[in-house]
């Protein structure tokens, strides 16, 4: 078995440096077209941090806007989908049932026929609609099965349960248990659910798309932008901006995650 396991190792690790290789390479050659002064030239054109100065000039503001969305619809997320999680844990209806899959339908349905229900239903309301708040609207509904699915799994663990029970024939109130007892538990899945929102809100396109107006852009609307009304290397200098501003974050979230696991368990 451990001899099989030993020959096989070679050609796993083959697939999976190709595999990353093949993933990689695209990035690289991305970055690597922005720090160029001319991409059909390639490096004998020489290194520059134009491009770079360039997007920042005239996108620098989405970077902001994007991370303070993201972390809006963190927020929100983690306020509307806690409880409805629980509920939806708790519950045997039909009814929650019927819920659950309507939770689920903006993931499934493409992010423009969203966004597109969206104004028509709200886009009247003209300073909701020129306003951040629209986008962040979208993006929590969106986000929001995420959060859900992964905080409702953990309520419905079956300790949890007999731990809740205890706690109620002890004289607890739902508010003692809910905020003393069960979040508490749950915490790594809402941060593991955070994580993901996130990271989906802060690279959203198709829905923003839609939702956006000429002051309200973000960085994924920015990034589409550059890549069609300007050259490439700006495009791609724009790519390794994006890199640089969202991958630390992401490592940093991801480093808490990992830490608060570590300390809670499961």
């Amino acid at each position: 078995m451990r001899n099989n396991t030993q020959a096989k190792a070679p050609f796993l690790l083959a697939i999976t440096v190709l595999t990353s290789v093949f993933m990689i390479a695209p990035m690289l050659l991305s970055v690597m077209a922005g720090l160029v002064n001319n991409y059909s030239a390639g490096l004998k054109s020489g290194l520059t941090l134009r491009w770079l100065g360039e997007v920042w000039e005239n996108y620098g503001g989405t970077v902001g806007w994007s991370i303070a969305l993201a972390a809006a619809c963190v927020a929100g997320t983690v306020l509307l989908g806690v409880p409805c999680a629980y509920a939806l844990a708790r519950s045997r209806s039909r009814a929650a049932r019927v819920f659950e899959e309507l939770l689920t339908l903006p993931v499934a349905v493409p992010g423009l026929a969203t966004a597109l229900a969206l104004i028509l239903a709200y886009g009247q309301l003209t300073a909701f609609r020129q306003s951040f708040g629209f986008i962040l609207v979208g993006h929590i509904v969106f986000t929001l099965p995420f959060m859900v699915r992964t905080v409702a799994s953990a309520f419905q663990r079956h300790e949890l349960l007999a731990l809740e029970e205890a706690a109620r024939t002890l004289g607890a109130g739902f508010r003692q248990r809910f905020m003393g007892i069960l979040v508490p538990a749950v915490f790594p899945a809402i941060v593991a659910g955070s994580l993901m929102v996130f990271t989906l809100s802060v690279g959203e396109f198709n829905l923003t798309w839609m939702l956006h107006t000429p002051l309200t852009r973000t960085l994924p609307v920015g990034l589409a932008d550059s890549y069609a009304s300007m050259r490439i290397e700006i495009g791609s200098a724009y790519t390794l901006v994006f890199f640089a501003v969202i991958l630390p974050v992401l490592w940093g979230l991801q480093y808490l995650a990992n830490l608060i696991q570590k300390r809670h368990g499961t």
